[in-house]
């Protein structure tokens, strides 16, 4: 008797639950959605796609169906998710400009380069492209296993035979839980050469192999700049990036007046978000060389960029707009992927490319075996056919006269049981005077293949010849033209080029000032008052920093992060300028402790509150990202007090609790990232001052005072670290 499970209730701790309910999610992520197989490149939903296309009879000379009918067929019978996921996979793979080996050819919208988005499914029509059907030869001649679909109607290939290199031809991307994918697309005429030399010699090194196929080749051309140390390297480790830049060509005006003209952009980089971010850039005056940008793009692109003096170099433009833009992109090299057996790791070049070719040559070894029993059975039909047709009279009468035809053909011919069938259902017509002969020419060249294919299945290394024909094949059909000529020109990493001298066009002295509630501009001019200019109301000036338009100033925030501003790019005018915090990304508790221009000869001597420091290099303060550079370590409850210049040849600090410290400059360090040294030991008391002197010169502590003079200050000398001596009344004056 059952048990009525109804209501019945199970107590389960919620961690082991959540558990257990998100391993099972992640692994169905990771397994079934977000990674490709190594074997044919592809994920579920592309791989359903195209069988589901196959199963349409949508070949590469048949007509076009609507995207609809293909999308239907894939969610209802093999990929039970939303229409649009699924409509968006097939777009993808029609977008020349987004795949590189196209596995489907698109008719009507598909999207653009601009990020234009497809027409509806109802409006496009699809079918398979040659590379596609590359793919799927030879799924009828058992070279892989399939499994039941999800709803046990069907069944659906595990992966497709895949004699074309897809996975490194179109790459792939995909976001899993807990890991990710990133590979970029490739020549198929050099996968395959590399894929041959591998063959040739399975000791072959990374190196040799990137010499057959030096790098990514993007469908939308470009170059790739990156050394081929680093080239090597990611492919080796399966992990690392790519600097591609704009293909572009000087194009001459009249009157000594030229233009840059773009015509190939990296990959990824949407046409029009590309422009949208020069022309931001120029509004903000961060592209100070560039006059103008259109775009005359048509089918090809073409972006004119028009310099505001044909003085300029163009190679000095570019450079401006390759730091600033995505002009210069970089693309990452994740090889993560499912392997054959069917988990998930990180890959190098070589074994991305021994565990394809172990998958061809399994489907070599299968579709052999496939085609040599139906070579088998049809050869045993054959000899069957042979045996009786010298008696024809016979067979008519045993099949007129006899109960049971089928056992007196086997018995009075020596039949097995597959042959006397066949005789049975032998047609009227086979009859005829020359047949017989036509069924030895069949039988005789059926046994050559008989034997060509027991040949083939018993040497692995002719299996490994043939395979390196099949790559030939595939380097002849895919290698040249239009769609096999590489598009991604390979260059050497680019020297640098000095951008500074041509900046200084528009260089001129600024005064910067920066409010107490924290707002920010540049003011044309040295010498001026701050207090003379406007402020919002309830606000004043805080800090003023002369410096030049080309000048790069360093922000210290309490926190011990270090931020770079470009002097140019600040707002300028009678305003009142913009938040700091909208140039940088400084945390909302962190505070300011100074501003100023950088010297790339200058060192500063950065201290805490609690009484420790270091120097550090101003060019070492550098920051390349809004975010910052976290140059000195702060514990908790502890923050920076003061950044000042480094001079002279001692460090004098004063804590809250009245004692003050003299020590040699010698004896601070200099580091470039680090919590300190101790400088004086002020135990709960914190620095109240910190100055540098050359004890021989002395001292002038304040305005209005005399200067102290070494002998004044030699009483205060001491260790670094030590407690320090009770500080003059001169040192406690006016100082809060």
């Amino acid at each position: 008797m059952g048990t009525d499970l109804a209501g019945h209730i199970e107590d389960t701790k919620l961690a082991e639950a959540l558990s257990e309910r998100y391993i099972a999610y992640a692994m169905s992520t990771i397994m079934s959605r977000s990674l490709p197989d190594v074997r044919d490149g592809l994920k579920p939903v592309h791989r359903r796609l195209l069988y589901a296309m196959q199963q349409l009879r949508l070949d590469p000379t048949s007509g076009f169906k609507k995207c609809a009918r293909v999308v239907g067929d894939v969610i209802g019978k093999f990929h039970p998710h939303g229409d649009a996921s699924v409509y968006e996979a097939l777009v993808r793979l029609a977008q020349d400009f987004a795949v590189r080996y196209p596995l489907v050819e698109g008719q009507g919208n598909f999207g653009s380069i601009d990020g234009d988005g497809a027409a509806a499914m109802r409006y496009t029509e699809s079918r398979l492209t040659e590379v596609a059907q590359a793919l799927l030869d030879g799924i009828q001649d058992d070279a892989v296993d399939f499994r039941a679909t999800y709803d046990n109607e069907d069944h659906e290939p595990i992966v497709l035979p895949g004699t074309f290199p897809n996975l490194l031809a179109n790459g792939a991307a995909g976001i899993a839980v807990g890991m990710a994918t990133s590979i970029p697309p490739h020549n198929a005429a050099e996968i395959c050469r590399a894929a041959k030399l591998l063959i040739e010699n399975p000791d072959v090194t990374i190196a040799e192999l990137v010499d057959l196929m030096p790098g990514p080749d993007f469908p939308t051309g470009g170059i790739l700049v990156e050394e081929r140390d680093s080239i090597i390297r990611s492919y080796e480790t399966g992990r690392g990036s790519f600097r591609t830049r704009a293909r572009w060509e000087v194009e001459q005006g009249r009157f000594g007046t030229w233009m840059i003209i773009v015509t190939e952009i990296p990959y990824q980089v949407q046409k029009s978000r590309l422009i949208e971010q020069i022309a931001d850039l120029m509004e903000q005056r961060k592209l100070p060389l560039l006059g103008d940008v259109r775009d005359e793009s048509t089918t090809d692109i073409r972006l004119v960029l028009e310099p505001k003096t044909k003085g300029v170099e163009p190679e000095v433009l570019m450079e401006t707009l390759f730091r600033n833009t995505a002009l210069e992109n970089r693309f990452s090299l994740n090889m993560n992927v499912l392997g054959g057996d069917r988990v998930p790791g990180v890959l190098s070049l070589k074994e991305v490319l021994r565990a394809w070719l172990d998958h061809v040559h399994e489907v070599l070894v299968r579709r052999s075996n496939h085609r040599l029993a139906a070579v088998l059975r049809r050869l045993e039909i054959l000899e069957g056919f042979l045996a009786v047709y010298l008696n024809l009279d016979e067979v008519i009468r045993i099949i007129r006269e006899e109960d049971e035809p089928k056992v007196s053909l086997m018995a009075t011919f020596s039949l097995t049981d597959v042959q006397a069938e066949a005789v049975l259902n032998m047609r009227l017509r086979s009859l005829r005077r020359l047949e017989e002969m036509e069924i030895r020419r069949e039988r005789d060249k059926l046994a050559d293949e008989q034997k060509a294919l027991e040949t083939l299945l018993g040497s692995e290394r002719r299996r490994w010849t043939r395979i390196c024909k099949d790559l030939d094949g595939t380097i002849k059909k895919f290698g040249s033209g239009p769609l096999g000529d590489r598009r991604t020109l390979i260059a050497a990493a680019p020297e640098p080029v000095d951008i500074s001298a041509a900046l200084e066009i528009d260089r001129e002295p600024l005064t910067v000032l920066l409010s107490r509630e924290g707002w920010i501009r540049a003011m044309k001019g040295h010498g001026l008052d701050p207090q003379g200019h406007r402020f919002k109301e309830g606000d004043e000036g805080w800090l003023s920093v002369e410096c030049q338009s080309t000048d790069r100033l360093c922000l210290i925030s309490s926190s011990g992060k270090a931020y770079t501003i470009k002097a140019a790019d600040l707002p300028r005018g009678r305003g009142f300028g913009q938040p700091f915090r909208t140039v940088v990304d400084v945390p909302q508790e962190d505070r300011i402790v100074i501003l100023f221009p950088v010297s790339d000869e200058g060192r500063r001597l950065i201290a805490s509150a609690s009484g420790r420091g270091m120097i550090v290099s101003e060019a070492g303060l550098v920051a390349e990202k809004r975010t910052g550079k976290q140059v000195f370590n702060v514990k908790d409850g502890d923050e920076v007090f003061a950044c000042i210049p480094v001079s002279g040849s001692h460090v004098l600090t004063l804590g809250h609790n009245k004692r003050a410290l003299i020590f040699p400059l010698e004896q601070v360090p200099e580091m470039t990232r680090g919590g300190g040294v101790a400088f004086q030991k002020l135990g709960d008391s914190t620095l109240r001052d910190m100055r540098t002197l050359t004890l021989s010169e002395g001292l002038l502590w304040q305005e209005g005072q005399r200067v102290r003079s070494a002998a004044d200050l030699t009483p205060l000398e001491g260790r670094r670290g030590a407690v320090g001596r009770a500080a003059p009344q001169w040192m406690l004056r006016n100082k809060g």
